[in-house]
């Protein structure tokens, strides 16, 4: 390449003071561009419910306006006059500026009970589309325009894009840690509709730079015969490089929320990493060589899916870890391999919309394509395998006998297990899965060629069964909110619901003996007889001299149907309708068909279709949708409540079913009934009458009435405890909520409770 011809350099002063400008303007705009998207999707989510699927939805139309910006900044660039193309950036920005402050569009109406994700799509485009497109864009056209000053920095701008992302990362990371436990969301988006108007002054600042710089500074100004512009090959490679780590981002973020909650603490994290990949890759002096970062990646692979394997037998934390450091060494490989290949400053713009094609592709197909496709989450591993195709390509058949000697001992420990599993305890198959996998990981490491590289992999995603699907594996559903699975267990007594790896359901189909059950089933999991949520309706409903009228959130398989008495009048919200149809089929589970056949289930989001029921109707409502899986927040919160208590009759009371795994969710629910003058009492025996062999599991449940009289006997009985809202913690609003502090009360809880 011929070495760039340079005009007469601008004064120090003026060149520190582009410098200066231009870096900031980068940085400002990649911090409200990532500040935003957590931001306006916590915003979206009371709409759908919590769902995970809403980031992954997010994310998808985050990386397809970043595609159609850097295309429009592309265009720009092929104008040959500077001020026309300055005008029209400028104009843009001011447009997307009489949007602000962001809110959400109520032109959309609520969400549809099929196309769920297209609808979530455009409630996205009306409200923040052109603010986060003008945002969009900044990042390759102020890199193209600082090129185009003249600057002695010009000759390879590429450390912009590093500095633009050291903005997106720290918006990232100090959203869910600072921005989100201290400020409201109405704070939130009145700091960034300042920091708006700030960037704007500095983009114009930028143009007015650009404009008074000579024409001939351009130093990308060279010849065709000077820089050999990319090759439809080289642009395909960009484009599929790309999209491995972008899909891996949407697939690693909906497989760690699914457990915890949708919320910006699960989403940045992933995010943060993906972000930082690019930092370090993008440096002048990379952190990491490639060699290195090659050589790593198979292991990546190897560990990430033996988590995937081994599923929820992995404690929480140290899960997280190892999903988080696999996705970030694959996609530090990845984009390493870009930063080398990337082009002359003459094709910067078009080298960035290469890659956001492919980060694009990889979210479409994560996001939106894969949900529709797959009855279960294989995305996620299929994305392993294509990422060890993003290695380098060397030809070389040094290595050819080894691959097969491998790929062939690989095929044995597969096929032996077929034949011989049961001779072998189970411990031992896992064992050989292991193996198994540790010699494709070391095949990848010996590999050159990238397909051969494929090949292993896939043969051990194979071996592996990431998502094994065992005899007793009946049906599993997908959904916008999740995945559920029925399966039978202890050798075909239970039939069980899991949503992600928390079970929603349980029914018994033999006895002890082998004998079938028939009739009435029998309550287990979170419902059996003396349970918590069993004792607080029998406590109003003993109290009540006329049937109740209830009202459940949240269906799961049924089983509260079977608590209905004669004459009452009770009615279900559910937001998911393949759960709907799970629990009404009675081939799958039989509490609605044998005790409640007519049973009413209202389809939508709670807190929108609560609304509409009458005022002072029901005698008692029961909140049952935070158990384990991805929480929904803005069901948990005081606005929350307040809706509960309106629909209340003047002694009626609130059950709250708590448990998690992960969050603490008693003080939260104390605190939001303390806000609209209720007391609360709390199940203080949660593992009373449990047997988790049976089925029969430990719960935590709250109820909360205006006085202890509308409660019954709970007010009097041992094993409830009337409870104080903490004075020293914030109570939860549509505005405000506090995941990580949930989160490590929860923690600080397990080990107190292990110190004992």
């Amino acid at each position: 390449m011929a070495r760039h011809s340079m005009a007469p350099a601008l004064p120090l002063r003026s060149g520190t003071l582009v410098l200066g400008v231009f870096t900031a303007a980068v940085f400002l705009s990649a911090l409200l561009l990532f500040a935003v998207q957590p931001m306006f999707a916590r915003m979206v989510l009371p709409r759908l419910g919590g769902s995970p699927s809403v980031w992954s939805v997010a994310m998808v139309f985050f990386q397809s306006l970043l595609l159609i910006g850097y295309a429009y900044a592309h265009l720009l660039m092929q104008m040959r006059q500077r001020l026309l193309a300055v005008t029209i950036h400028i104009g843009v920005l001011a447009a997307a500026a009489f949007m602000l402050p962001l809110s959400i569009t109520e032109a959309l109406g609520t969400p549809p009970a099929s196309g769920t994700a297209l609808w979530l799509f455009a409630l996205f485009a009306v409200s923040i589309g052109l603010p986060f497109f003008a945002l969009a864009a900044n990042n390759p056209l102020l890199q193209a325009w600082f090129v185009r000053t003249g600057h002695c920095d010009g000759s390879d701008p590429y450390f912009l894009y590093a500095a633009s992302n050291v903005g997106s990362f720290l918006a990232l990371l100090s959203y869910p840690l600072v921005l989100e436990p201290a400020l409201t969301l109405r704070t939130q988006g009145q700091l960034w509709t300042g920091g708006f108007a700030l960037l704007a002054m500095l983009i114009t600042g930028c143009a007015v730079l650009l404009l008074r710089s000579p024409p001939d500074a351009d130093v990308a100004r060279q010849t065709d015969a000077e820089v050999t512009r990319p090759s439809w090959p080289t642009i395909g490679r960009w484009i599929f490089v790309s999209t491995i780590p972008s899909g891996l981002l949407v697939a690693v973020t909906a497989h760690i929320s699914t457990d915890l909650t949708s919320a910006p603490l699960l989403w940045v994290m992933p995010l943060s990493l993906y972000l930082l990949t690019w930092v370090l890759a993008f440096q002048r002096r990379p952190a990491f060589s490639n060699e290195f970062l090659w050589r790593l990646q198979p292991f990546a692979v190897a560990w990430v899916v033996a988590l995937l394997y081994l599923g929820n037998r992995i404690p929480v934390l140290p899960s997280l870890a190892g999903h988080l450091l696999g996705f970030f060494i694959i996609a530090m490989a990845c984009h390493s391999e870009l930063a080398r290949r990337r082009p002359s400053p003459l094709h910067l713009t078009s080298f960035y919309v290469s890659l956001s094609f492919g980060g694009m592709v990889g979210g479409l197909f994560a996001g939106l394509v894969a949900p529709y496709i797959f009855s279960w989450i294989a995305e996620y591993p299929i994305l392993l395998v294509l990422a060890a195709l993003c290695r380098p390509l060397k030809k070389s058949g040094r290595y050819e006998t080894r691959f097969w000697i491998l790929a062939a001992a690989c095929a044995a420990m597969l096929i032996t297990p077929t034949y011989v599993e049961s001779f072998l305890t189970k411990t031992i198959l896992q064992a050989l899965d292991i193996v198994v996998l540790g010699l494709a990981a070391v095949s990848l490491v010996l590999m050159q060629d990238a397909r051969k590289s494929a090949a292993a992999v896939l043969l051990a995603l194979f071996v592996m069964r990431a998502y094994p699907i065992s005899a007793n594996h009946r049906e599993t559903v997908r959904s916008f909110f999740g995945v559920s699975q029925i399966y039978e267990a202890a050798g075909g007594r239970f039939r069980i619901l899991e949503h992600g790896s928390t079970i929603h359901g349980a029914q018994q189909l033999t006895g002890d003996d082998g004998t079938e059950v028939h009739g009435r089933p029998k309550l287990l999991t979170y419902y059996y007889d003396g349970s918590p949520i069993s004792s607080a309706i029998d406590a109003v409903r003993a109290r009540k001299v006329t049937p109740m009228r209830v009202a459940v959130i949240g269906l799961g398989a049924g089983s509260l149907a079977c608590r209905i008495a004669r004459n009452e009048t009770w009615r279900f919200f559910e937001i998911d309708p393949a759960v709907v149809n799970i629990a009404r089929d009675p081939r799958r589970f039989s509490f609605i068909s044998t005790c409640a056949p007519d049973l009413p289930i209202v389809l939508g989001d709670a807190r929108l279709t609560i609304v509409n029921e009458p005022s002072g109707f029901y005698d008692l409502i029961i909140v049952d949708a935070y158990s384990g899986d991805a929480i929904p927040v803005h069901l948990a919160t005081r606005e929350a409540m307040a809706i509960y208590k309106s629909k209340l009759a003047q002694d009626g009371a609130i059950i709250m079913h708590i448990s998690n795994r992960y969050l603490e969710l008693k003080s939260v629910a104390v605190g939001i009934a303390a806000a609209n003058g209720m007391q609360t009492w709390v199940w203080n025996e949660p593992h009373r009458g449990t047997d988790v062999a049976k089925y029969i599991y430990p719960s935590e449940v709250t109820i909360s009435a205006e006085k202890p009289g509308y409660v019954g006997a709970v007010a009097q009985s041992a094993n409830w405890t009337l409870t104080a809202p903490d004075p020293n913690l914030h109570t939860w609003t549509d505005d405000y909520s506090n995941i990580a502090g949930a989160f490590w009360r929860k923690m600080t809880q397990r080990r107190t409770s292990a110190a004992e």
